[in-house]
């Protein structure tokens, strides 16, 4: 009897399994909407990326943006050795 039994629900299973997975998505749709509520027309979630473009737009108000640092100000804040490590006049002379 058991392989019978097995057997039928193994060939039914789609057809049993499809209906009840339809029913608990509808029902966690709705419950959801019903918690979150329903959004309010013109009330939309801004991007990420919008709030990111938004903050530093708010940062660059007080700040005079034609003054800048020049290349070689921006160099002196690197370490001398990363710029030198690999210059031929600063390493040790070869004897040939």
């Amino acid at each position: 009897m058991w392989p019978i039994m097995w057997t039928a629900m193994r060939t039914y299973a789609p057809y049993v399994t499809f209906p009840v997975a339809f029913v608990v998505g509808a029902v966690g749709y709705h419950l959801e909407w019903f918690i979150r509520g329903t959004p309010k027309p013109g009330e939309e979630q801004k991007s990420i990326l919008e709030m990111r473009e938004e903050r530093k737009l708010q940062e660059q108000v007080g700040i005079d943006s034609t003054q800048v640092l020049s290349l070689k100000e921006k160099l002196e804040f690197t370490p001398q050795a990363a710029l030198n490590r690999n210059r031929p006049e600063k390493s040790s002379p070869v004897s040939v």
